[in-house]
């Protein structure tokens, strides 16, 4: 197959599987009522009713996808092992590669878009993929001479932008992702997500229980007291605009001051945690290890 003007070996495409809603799923996103979830083997799924059925989708691929945006209702984007972007025009019914390069050995772990044509998809060993026609064609990019696992990215403002990844690094972009520099986080491990509660209040987290909070887009950060190691893969915000924070082992945070303060919900199953959706309800709808569950104790994480 050609793409992005190179012939390479078709993938092969995802299988439908009764209990996919079951397996690992790593990222999920919200607009209106429609919720798009995506995991392993290439698996896609769809609800069009807030969750309460749930149809999976062909997918063309089969491998690991990683993270997903959707600058709307229509158009989505999915990032994945072996190079792979896919790119939805229909609501999440159908879906096409756009991007894709096993050779390179570099999973995409994130991905952004500013408008219908303009966005970035960021992975592993630096790899940054930048595109202007709406996913048609990327542009390999770089950020400086290291290779450091760039984990997520995350929009500031108009044109301010953040990536965050290991080793403590962050980058930020003020002019739309034309340049970027580097921001010091004080924290030497890995940053798996990026949250902005605020157009100026950002937050950072990731391993052995770290969390670091700015109040300037991103210039200078202080680290947050979560009183735990486990590793925070995910964040969120709430119905009533608070921090919710999930870990590899089944540990919600929240927080309801700005970081000052946590407070604690241990999963009994101890599952991992991915991605978390606040659902209009209130409710959470959690996507993990063993896909997905449904959190409904109001009492505990989002009372006034």
């Amino acid at each position: 197959m050609l793409v992005d003007g190179l012939l390479l070996a078709q993938p092969v495409p995802s299988q439908l599987a009764r209990l996919a809603t079951e397996s690992l799923l790593l990222d999920g996103d919200l607009i209106d009522e429609s919720i798009i979830a995506v995991g392993e083997r290439g698996h896609i799924l769809l609800s069009k009713d807030l969750g309460k059925s749930w149809v999976q989708v062909p997918s063309p691929v089969n491998v690991l996808l990683t993270a997903i945006h959707r600058h709307d209702r229509q158009l989505g984007f999915v990032t994945g092992h072996d190079g792979v972007i896919l790119r939805t025009q229909d609501g999440g019914q159908s879906w096409e590669l756009v991007h894709y390069d096993p050779e390179n050995e570099a999973p995409l772990l994130d991905i952004w878009f500013k408008n219908a044509l303009e966005g970035f998809a960021v992975g592993a060993y630096g790899l940054i993929l930048h595109t202007k026609d709406g996913g048609e064609s990327w542009e390999a990019k770089s950020l400086d001479d290291q290779d450091y696992h760039l984990n997520s990215i995350i929009a500031l403002g108009p044109n301010q932008i953040l990536i965050a990844g290991e080793s403590g690094i962050a980058y930020r972009s003020d002019d739309g992702g034309s340049n970027w520099s580097t921001v010091s986080t004080d924290y030497s491990g890995s940053w798996f997500d990026t949250l902005a509660q605020t157009p100026d209040t950002l937050y950072l987290s990731g391993l052995q229980g770290s969390m670091s909070r700015s109040f300037d887009l991103g210039a200078n950060w202080e680290r947050l007291d979560t009183q735990t190691t486990s590793i925070l893969a995910s964040m969120a915000i709430t119905t009533n605009n608070n921090i919710i924070a999930a870990s590899l082992d089944g540990l919600l945070l929240l927080s309801r001051d700005h970081g000052d303060s946590f407070q604690r919900h241990q999963l009994q199953d101890r599952v991992g945690i991915t991605s978390i959706i606040p659902m209009p309800n209130g409710e959470l709808l959690l996507m993990g290890e063993s896909g997905m569950k449904w959190l409904t104790d109001f009492d505990w994480y989002d009372m006034p």
